[in-house]
C-alpha cells in the first residue's frame, strides 16, 4: 500500500500536533470547514472533517494530488500531510475485502477553519459510536449536497448506505455523518465510492488508527516531529 508521512495528525492515544509542511506557509484568508469543495491538482472532491484546534483536515485518500489543496476558487487552504488509499479498482468487490481510503490536510497557518456543515450542524466526533445496520445515516457532497438512508452493511474498515443516499463524482471524502437531537451531527465515516448499488463510505474509527498508526511510524523514523500543544 502505498503511503505519505509528514505534517500532522490525531492519535487515538494522545493529542499531538505536528509541524506543518513548507508548503501551506502562502494561503488566502479563507474557510475551511466540512462538506465544502476542495480541488487537487485536477480533481474534485469533498472535504469531510476539519478539526481548528490541531490545524487538520480528511478526505478521501483518492482525492490526492501533487501536494496542494485548495478551495473552489483556488485559494490555497493546505497541503497533503498523510495518505492511504487501497481503495479496489474495477467495478467489484467483496464485503471481506479492507477498504482504507483517506488523506490527512495540514491546514495553512492563514486558514480559518470550523467544524460546521453547510446546513448549520457542528459536526463532531465520538469513539463510542458504532454503526450496526439499519441505523440511520446523512451523507454531504458538494454535488448532491445532503442525502440521508441508512446504514446497509457493516464491513472491514468501511460500511455500505441505501434507502435515500445518493453519489456523484465530486462527492468522494465527503462527511457521512448519524444526526442528532440536539442538532449535531456525530462523524462516522468519510465516502468513499458505489460499490454495486451500495454507496459506501470508509469509517471513521478505523480512519483515525490508522492515521494514528502512520503518525507514530513517521515520528519513530524521525520523518516528523511531534510536539504536544499548550493545554
Amino acid at each position: 500500500m502505498r503511503r505519505y508521512l509528514s505534517a500532522f495528525a490525531a492519535t487515538a492515544a494522545a493529542v499531538v500536533a505536528l509541524v506543518s509542511s513548507p508548503a501551506t506557509a502562502h494561503a488566502a484568508a479563507v474557510a475551511v470547514y466540512p462538506g465544502m469543495e476542495i480541488h487537487q491538482d485536477n480533481t474534485l472532491c469533498t472535504l469531510g472533517y476539519v478539526d481548528p484546534k490541531l490545524g487538520v483536515a480528511f478526505t478521501a485518500g483518492h482525492c490526492r494530488g501533487s501536494g496542494t489543496v485548495t478551495d473552489k476558487d483556488g485559494n490555497v487552504i493546505g497541503g497533503m500531510a498523510v495518505y492511504r488509499d487501497n481503495t479496489p479498482d474495477g467495478s467489484t468487490v467483496s464485503t471481506t475485502d479492507t477498504i482504507t481510503d483517506y488523506e490527512d490536510i495540514g491546514l495553512a497557518k492563514d486558514a480559518i477553519p470550523n467544524n460546521v456543515l453547510p446546513g448549520g450542524r457542528i459536526l463532531v466526533t465520538d469513539p463510542s459510536v458504532v454503526l450496526k445496520p439499519g441505523e440511520p445515516v446523512c451523507h454531504f457532497g458538494v454535488t448532491t449536497g445532503e442525502s440521508c438512508g441508512t446504514v446497509e452493511s457493516v464491513n472491514n474498515g468501511w460500511f455500505t448506505m441505501s434507502h435515500g443516499i445518493v453519489s456523484q463524482k465530486g462527492d468522494s471524502g465527503g462527511p457521512v455523518y448519524v444526526p442528532t437531537d440536539d442538532g449535531r451531527a456525530v462523524l462516522v465515516g468519510l465516502f468513499n465510492s458505489t460499490w454495486g448499488n451500495f454507496p459506501a463510505a470508509v469509517s471513521w474509527q478505523a480512519t483515525r488508527q490508522d492515521a494514528s498508526a502512520d503518525v507514530r511510524a513517521a515520528a519513530a523514523s524521525g520523518q516528523v516531529t511531534i510536539q504536544t500543544p499548550a493545554v
